[in-house]
């Protein structure tokens, strides 16, 4: 596995940080349809040692999520993305199907252990997005489960060939939060079942999955972390490492040690199958001295959040060596 990192506010500063804690692969933002924008972002992080492993946020996805006017437009912008990305050797594009704004809290500054902020979901409130999104409220009509899926084929059968062509292993993450319909609008890619559907639709390695623990985690229905990740395992190019407390209308984040998941059973499942991508943290608490600007993409809870990752890599490490030792006497 190779820890990677989004690094907010992306400064020369926290990418010195990221390096010295050890992170191989750092993400970038959606960086826009010009290739040397990408490029001089990939020269700047090799220049502290570390490559650009991913892309993913605020790519434009509205369009052809809801087939609105522009869609192909749209896509053709995807592509372009993707065409650069394999130009500069960036591997994984993450996106979402999600059909209103991006993730969504009704809560941005829940406190948590020593005075930590975190963020909340709770279905009696009004949605709530964090301000680097960059999205506004959408007004347009609902779109269908049925036609949402029908939309996804269709996007999925333009981009894949080209994404295999390019050498880009695209990662579809979870819709969050995971409820079937927020504000009217019905949604799907929340339950783990609907990924080996997606993967079906167009069969390519090109076509892969995000697994966050973090959205999973939080499903009405309780989900069996360790046996999805086996079960998707072929298709799981990247992972979000975090936890939360809650399921279903409401739940809160939470630390990295200190939710409701069994992340050693997690990180072990991802040993055991032999899973070997890029693994980042996600949604850590803000902690003291930091402004909150941006809910759950601060700099100082993640950096507790790689020790914690890497701790629990080297004990799977160490137990997969000793249980190789054990077979060879």
């Amino acid at each position: 596995m190779k820890i990677s990192l989004l690094v907010t506010p992306c400064d020369d500063h926290n990418l010195a940080l990221a390096a010295q804690i050890g992170v191989e692969h750092i993400v970038s933002v959606y960086p826009g349809l010009e290739r040397k924008t990408l490029e001089t972002f990939c020269k700047r992080v090799e220049g502290f040692g570390m490559k650009v492993g991913a892309v993913e946020r605020l790519i434009p996805r509205l369009k052809f999520i809801h087939n609105e006017p522009g869609r192909d437009a749209q896509i053709d912008d995807f592509i372009t993305l993707i065409r650069n990305m394999g130009d500069c050797g960036v591997p994984v594009l993450c996106y979402s199907w999600m059909p209103d704004d991006d993730w969504q809290r009704t809560d941005l500054c829940v406190q948590d252990r020593g005075g930590s902020l975190v963020t909340e979901f709770d279905i009696t409130r009004s949605p709530n997005v964090p301000t680097d999104t960059g999205y506004a409220r959408s007004t347009r009509s609902r779109t269908s489960v049925e036609q949402q899926w029908e939309n996804l084929e269709y996007f999925l059968n333009r981009v894949v060939p080209v994404a295999e062509d390019a050498g880009v292993k695209l990662s579809m993450h979870p819709t969050d939060p995971p409820v079937p319909v927020l504000c009217g609008q019905p949604r799907i890619m929340i339950h783990p079942e609907e990924f080996l559907r997606q993967v079906k639709l167009v069969d390519s390695p090109a076509n892969g999955v995000c697994f966050c623990q973090g959205t999973f985690a939080s499903c009405e229905q309780e989900i069996d972390l360790p046996a999805w990740i086996r079960r998707l395992a072929p298709h799981i190019n990247y992972v979000h490492f975090r936890d939360v407390v809650g399921r279903g209308n409401k739940f809160r984040e939470a630390w990295h040690d200190n939710g409701q998941t069994d992340m050693l059973a997690c990180m072990s499942a991802y040993y055991d199958a032999g899973i070997d991508v890029p693994i980042r943290p996600d949604h850590a608490p803000t902690m003291a001295g930091e402004s909150n600007e941006y809910p759950g993409y601060h700099m100082q809870g993640r950096l507790f959040a790689v020790g914690y990752m890497r701790g629990l890599m080297q004990a799977c490490s160490a137990r997969r060596l000793d249980e190789s030792d054990r077979r060879n006497q």
